[in-house]
Order: structure tokens, then sequence, then C-alpha cells
């Protein structure tokens, strides 16, 4: 059995998101194909996402100190490290999200920022970074206005990131080109869920 976690990174539903609609379709085919597997849906527009901020500064710094924590200071700290757990915990990783002016959403990022931690998904050496979680698999669905083939700057910080923490088994859909080619617009969402039921038979 594989636990495979899923990071809804849009505030709308899958009937007005076309990167949801995808991976509903994707999620949906997976399911059927891989039923023995536990699949958590975690929507970063619904649960709680720490930022790294002042006050998350400050509770590492405090408990460090071993310092009494504020009940705000121990619940972000809690939160922060399930997120990070969570992600160790996962064999899969499936990531939904809309390129937003070239770059991902904040709160994605904000949740980016849980799982790459020094001594857990990465460690530094003499010769540079390693990464900690290799055989891990990532899919990564984004919905672009434009056309890019992958080149945009969010899809290759995906990449990127995933990488220097060990990731290297990568895939990419993309649903792109719609604003281009309004008229277009239902043919390539379904060329992209088809894309997602047929590779969620493998993944």
């Amino acid at each position: 059995m594989n636990n495979v976690l899923v990071i809804k990174a849009h505030p709308l539903t899958a009937n007005e998101s076309r990167s949801l609609t995808v991976l509903d379709a994707f999620i949906n085919a997976y399911k059927e194909n891989h039923s023995e597997d536990a699949v958590t849906i975690v929507d970063i527009y619904e649960e709680e996402v720490p930022e790294i901020d002042k006050a998350l500064f400050t509770a590492w710094k405090d408990a460090a100190q071993e310092k009494e924590l504020t009940a705000d200071q121990i619940a972000r700290l809690i939160r922060y490290n399930e997120l990070t757990e969570q992600f160790l915990n996962a064999d899969k990783v499936i990531i939904a999200n809309a390129l937003w002016n070239l770059g991902i959403p904040s709160r994605l990022k904000a949740w980016i920022d849980t799982v790459v931690v020094n001594g857990k998904t990465f460690r530094y050496s003499e010769t540079g970074p390693i990464g900690l979680t290799s055989g891990k698999k990532l899919l990564h669905i984004q919905s672009n206005g434009g056309q890019y083939g992958g080149s945009d700057p969010s899809s290759v910080y995906i990449k990127t990131i995933f990488n220097f923490m060990g990731v290297q088994d990568v895939e990419q859909i993309f649903v792109e080109g719609i604003d281009h080619h309004p008229e277009m617009g239902e043919q390539i969402i379904n060329d992209a869920k088809e894309k997602a039921v047929t590779l969620a038979k493998t993944f």
C-alpha cells in the first residue's frame, strides 16, 4: 500500500478551476486502479498552513532556548511539524495549482516551506545540499492561460525544489493555452483529463 498526498492549491472548486478539474479526473482514475492505496487530500485554502514569519521564527527561537511557549506558538509548531511529517510519510505527492502572474500561489509556497526542512528532507554537506526524500514520486498539475510547455517559472520551481529534496521521479500535466484559444477550451481540458486518467494507471 502506498500513501498518496494530494495538495489542492486553488481556492475555487473543480467546477470553476481547470487544474482541479483535471485533478479530480486523476484522483478518480487513481482510486479505481489503486484501490489499496491511502489517499489524503489537503486543501491548503481550507486548512491551516503556517507561514514562515516573525511569529514562527520567534516560536522556534523560544523553543530552542527552552522558554515557556504560548498556546499560539505551540499550535504553530505542532501544525508545521504535522505537515512536514505528512510529507515524509507520503510515497506519492500530487500538487494541483494555477499559474498566477508566472508564479505559484502564495499558499502553495507556504506549504512547500513546511516540507523543505534541513535535516529531514535535505541536509547540507561539504559538497553541497543532499536530498533525503529519494524514492518519492511527484505529479504536478498546473493550468496556464498561455502556452509555456513547462518553461514557466512556476513549474520549473516545483520541479527544482522537489529535485532539491531528492525527488527525481516528476510528472507534469499542463492545462494550457485556453486564454489564447478560448474556442478550444473544452478540448484542451478534455485532453488534459485524458492524460491524467492514463497516467493514473501507472503512477
